[in-house]
């Protein structure tokens, strides 16, 4: 996609890929072809690879200079046929296809090159790497501006756009086509191309300045994930179940310690583990001290600076748009409209989940006061996740390390594939002689029956090419994240190749891998579930046009898919069908299970005020009027969650100077709120599915796969909702599944 290209992202690690962006296809153009004649593997034909898949074992980073010029220069020429094609009054369907048609086509190399890049520069970001993406950051962002300004473009997408009612209500134009001219116009405004030449020259500049400034600050969140570790002897880790200290074991001989050594990375599946079951307060408090800083380490790498110098200019990108603030910019182009808006969720959710964090601290007061054990300075952060454990033990009669040996990647891995299969239709084949670019990373042929199979036998078809790339290591991106090779359309161009309309996805988890078995906590669980929900909105896609497809969509629909996903993983039929013990193959007692769900809610409240609290500083650092030379973004961080009473022993899960979703890109800034707003939708869709008594219901499975998961941006995410579920979105499912209102 062009994702990095529109939104300066030069990478992004997060849970999904930017959407809500204007994208090119990963196809063929009639303009410019999507290879050339060249030595350099990213720019010459990929059609003697399997499926077309880029040729991994031959791509260096020092190949993406050189074709990303050859290919900036071909997406200009493809733009520059477009502004000088000549339409008619009348916008019919020729107009449509040489205009909106060819624009969705237009840049076909440059979008082959990108996708690479983009997921090179997320899983593999070498230091040759990381120079490269340091010298083109300001590079593409300045020709993401030009292809913004390309003379007389803008004015033949006004046109299409002025006359989309009249050709949709007559029948001359699709629905889709319609909504294509609506997204492009928009997209095109948003980028400035109403300014004039003095504004748009400043908003270039803007953009390159953020590029650059963003790439830095995920590359040095990077670096000190990379160099940071506590060495420990077994004796160290007391408290922590053996797969902890397996992977801690393996770390160190990852990074070439001793034969008695273990290692604690900054990696969130070794530290969570670590704060939840080591019994050292000392070595929690460094462990966690360590994660908390990411991004402020050291001097050379001072992220907080970064930051602020983001906030500014996107505050001046914003006034150049007549907005008031940055959040008021970016909230026009989604489905809350307002920062009002998101904040009114937010804080409702905030005053509920408050008090019933600052009550589960209450019960674990009482369980030390009961052992007669006193902490100086009360329950502190690197103590929660400790005592909080204690407790559920105590009171639940349940430890989460009965059912990991349950929870095998596996295991889970299986469970994912039949819940997919179950819901979709979808199958899994893998491919061990396809070449991927990690050793790693295993690929799968995604398959499903013909819909004519009945009549013609038991004939499958195609439907995308899947990687899952599942371990954590060095140069590769902190979190988890779905990101595509290639993107569904059906917009190729004459002569192309059919493979081509077919999709590319990979997920990317960062799960501790274990010496033989890697076991996985239910919350990593949760997350392989949560990125193969974004796959399936990858994968499912069924537009016509790449500028709709996918995960294109409103940035808080986006989350919808995911996070619906998810809610399948903790129902009892998956778990006694997938939870087997990874040694005997015992399935999973069903007395576990009882236990498991009556503990499922206890320390919700811990991971909605983390959340919460990070998504309404969000909003607000962005509704600043302004960032004066003595604002002090540390400063701003601790008074703000003050006034908000942010429960003690809780911070926010992604402190400034590494919050990557706000300051590695401008694509979830005053965004992150996203997540709690799709909590509302997904919730209430999977309520549909308890409706009917079958969480697999084969007739709300359907609608959910065309209403959520196919139709990408080709309908307003509000009507597709409404499709679906027959009112708008009811957000009591999401606070009793919180624990937050009684069920």
């Amino acid at each position: 996609t062009f994702s990095f290209l529109l939104d300066n992202t030069m990478t992004l690690p997060i849970v999904a890929t930017p959407a809500g962006e204007v994208t090119r296809s990963a196809t063929k153009t009639a303009v410019s072809n999507a290879a050339v004649e060249s030595d350099n593997p990213l720019l010459r034909s990929w059609s003697d690879q399997p499926f077309h898949l880029p040729p991994f074992k031959h791509i260096r980073a020092e190949h993406f200079v050189p074709a990303f010029e050859v290919a900036m220069a071909a997406h200009l020429a493809d733009l520059e046929v477009i502004a000088s094609t000549s339409i008619d009054q009348s916008g019919g369907g020729v107009a449509f296809d040489s205009i909106l048609g060819a624009y969705d086509r237009a840049g076909a190399l440059l979008s082959k090159v990108g996708d690479v890049y983009e997921n090179y520069t997320s899983s593999l970001n070498t230091p040759d790497m990381q120079e490269v993406q340091t010298k083109m950051a300001p590079i593409l962002s300045r020709h993401s501006s030009k292809a913004y300004d390309v003379p007389g473009l803008f004015e033949k997408i006004e046109a299409m756009y002025e006359i989309r009612d009249e050709k949709s209500k007559s029948g001359e134009w699709t629905a889709e086509q319609a909504r294509l001219a609506e997204r492009v116009y928009t997209e095109f405004v948003r980028k400035g191309a109403k300014f004039d030449a003095a504004k748009k020259g400043e908003y270039a500049d803007i953009q390159a300045e953020l590029a650059s400034l963003q790439t830095k600050f995920m590359q040095n969140v990077l670096k000190d994930e990379e160099e940071w570790e506590l060495v420990l002897s077994e004796g160290d880790m007391e408290g922590c179940p053996a797969d902890v200290i397996a992977a801690a074991r393996q770390a160190a001989i990852e990074r070439k310690k001793g034969p008695g050594d273990h290692v604690i990375t900054l990696g969130r599946s070794l530290v969570e583990p670590f704060l939840s079951y080591a019994s050292r307060r000392d070595l929690r408090r460094t462990v966690f001290e360590a994660f908390s800083k990411r991004g402020e380490m050291s001097p050379e790498r001072d992220n907080l600076k970064i930051a602020v110098k983001v906030l500014r200019l996107r505050k001046r990108q914003a006034e150049l748009h007549n907005k008031e603030s940055f959040a008021e910019y970016k909230f026009e182009d989604t489905m809350a409209q307002t920062p009002e808006n998101g904040m009114k969720l937010l804080t409702d959710v905030w005053v509920k989940a408050k008090d019933a964090a600052n009550k589960d601290r209450g019960l674990m007061e009482a369980f030390l006061a009961e052992k007669g054990e006193v902490l100086e300075g009360g329950i502190k952060p690197w103590d929660w996740r400790y005592y909080a454990e204690q407790v559920r033990q105590a009171k639940f009669n349940f430890d989460e390390n009965e059912m990991k040996p349950f929870l095998s990647l596996d295991a889970v891995t299986n469970a994912v594939f039949d819940v997919s299969n179950k819901l979709y239709g979808l199958n899994y084949v893998k491919r061990p002689d396809i070449v991927a670019y990690h050793p790693d990373v295993n690929v799968y042929e995604v398959r499903r029956a013909k819909k004519n199979a009945v009549v013609h036998g038991n004939e499958d078809e195609l439907v995308a090419l899947f990687l899952h790339d599942n371990y954590a290591r060095p140069f590769k991106s902190s979190g988890a994240w779905m990101s595509e090779f290639r993107s569904q359309s059906k917009n190729l161009a004459p002569g192309s190749d059919p493979i081509e309309a077919i999709p590319i996805v990979v997920n990317n988890n960062n799960f501790s891998q274990g010496s033989e078995n890697t076991l996985l906590s239910f919350d990593d669980g949760i997350t392989l579930f949560h990125e193969m929900g974004h796959g399936h909105h990858g994968m499912l896609s069924d537009a016509t046009y790449c500028t709709l497809a996918s995960t294109n969509v409103l940035k808080d629909f986006v989350e919808l898919p995911s996070q619906l996903m998810e809610h399948w993983l903790s129902e009892p039929v998956v778990l006694q069908k997938h939870a087997k013990h990874y040694q005997t193959g015992e399935t999973v007692p069903d007395d576990l299970i009882k236990r498991f769900k009556a503990a499922e809610l206890f320390n919700e409240a811990f991971g909605t005020c983390e959340y919460n609290a990070c998504a309404m500083l969000d909003i607000a650092l962005h509704s600043l009027s302004g960032y004066g030379e003595d604002f002090d973004l540390a400063e701003f961080e601790k008074s703000y969650l003050e006034e908000q009473g942010m429960p003690q022993g809780i911070i926010m899960r992604h402190r400034p100077a590494h919050f990557l979703h706000l300051f590695a890109s401008s694509s979830y800034a005053a965004g992150y709120y996203v997540y709690q707003w799709a909590q509302v939708l997904d919730n209430d869709v999977f309520a549909a599915f308890e409706e009917t008594g079958d969480v697999f219901d084969a007739e709300t499975a359907e609608r959910c796969r065309a209403c959520i998961y196919s139709t990408g941006n080709t309908i307003a995410p509000q009507e597709l909702f409404r499709m679906f579920r027959g009112r708008d979105p009811d957000a009591t499912f999401m606070l009793k599944n919180l624990g937050l209102i009684p069920k």
